[in-house]
């Protein structure tokens, strides 16, 4: 399948010395791990101790051992993290969640449009199995998109745009893969986590997920039901001119080709991003009107 945005691989931000770390630190109190196909981001110094660091997002189903793991070796002993912050709902992205708030008693932050995906009173619109071809969005429809329900810890983010538990740090609301879809910016150094508002690996072809090679991509096509207001996001993000970013698939990266690529990303997102005759190619599914949430 051909790139939307080719990427160099000289820009990874995750490069020796730490290339054999399955947690690497990419930036100041950054680390990452890989969990099959999806990332989490561990926030906090290494060494932090107990309720001093935060995960942001939670993997696939399966893999809570191996962030209890990370989180061990990151932050020492039994550390649990202060907050468990979400950029979306998807499948991947909360696989571990309810098993690990219920381990560490730690509470859950989502943008308020998330949270009926995790409070189990809505479902996600159907996937787009045609969109972009490949085999990832064929499977589409076999994926988990029915919510769960964690409403025992879950808190919605405060609406001044705070971070709890990550000082310095600033959620933007980025919808278009989901309504309440949220990325994180540190202006200190201009790190961004962007979730899945844009990725930089390709995400609908099988083998791309299995190598993860670079590649300056919009939202999953066929998880994203609002193209309209992914490619907003995408432009908002670019614009921050972020300096290193993580994104929900693929390795950081950083420097000024990265910041070429999303600014490519940006301007031609119509184009490269998204499907020329997808399910919700010019019929969104959204908050407003209602139809981005679905009987359970």
């Amino acid at each position: 399948m051909k790139d939307q945005v080719p990427l160099d691989p000289a820009a990874r931000a995750d490069t020796p010395p730490q290339a054999d770390d399955p947690t690497p630190e990419f930036a100041p109190e950054l680390a990452y791990r890989r969990l099959m196909m999806v990332n989490v981001v561990f926030a906090g110094r290494s060494g932090a101790g107990d309720r001093q660091w935060t995960l942001i997002d939670a993997g696939v189903p399966g893999t809570t051992g191996l962030i209890e793991h990370a989180a061990r070796e990151r932050f020492g002993g039994d550390s649990r993290p202060a907050a468990i912050i979400m950029t979306h709902g998807h499948f991947d992205h909360i696989g571990g969640l309810e098993k690990l708030a219920r381990r560490w008693d730690a509470p859950i932050y989502a943008h308020e449009l998330e949270l009926p995906y995790l409070n189990g009173s809505a479902a996600y619109p159907p996937p787009d199995a045609l969109a972009g071809g490949g085999l990832m969005p064929l499977l589409s429809p076999l994926f988990p998109r029915g919510p769960i329900d964690v409403s025992r810890w879950l808190h919605a983010l405060p609406p001044d745009g705070s971070v709890p538990s990550m000082p310095g740090w600033r959620w933007i609301h980025t919808p278009g893969h989901t309504p309440g879809h949220v990325s994180f910016w540190r202006e200190a150094d201009r790190a961004l986590i962007a979730g899945d508002a844009f990725i930089t690996t390709g995400q609908e072809s099988a083998y791309s997920v299995a190598v993860q090679k670079p590649e300056m991509h919009g939202p999953p096509m066929y998880f994203t039901p609002d193209w309209v207001s992914a490619r907003e996001s995408v432009r908002k993000l670019a614009a921050l001119e972020p300096e290193v970013v993580v994104t929900g698939h693929g390795r950081p990266m950083q420097g000024e080709a990265m910041r070429t690529a999303l600014h490519t990303l940006a301007r031609d997102f119509d184009e490269v991003a998204v499907p020329k005759h997808g399910r919700y190619t010019g019929r969104p599914a959204t908050a407003e009107d209602g139809t981005a949430y679905r009987e359970p």
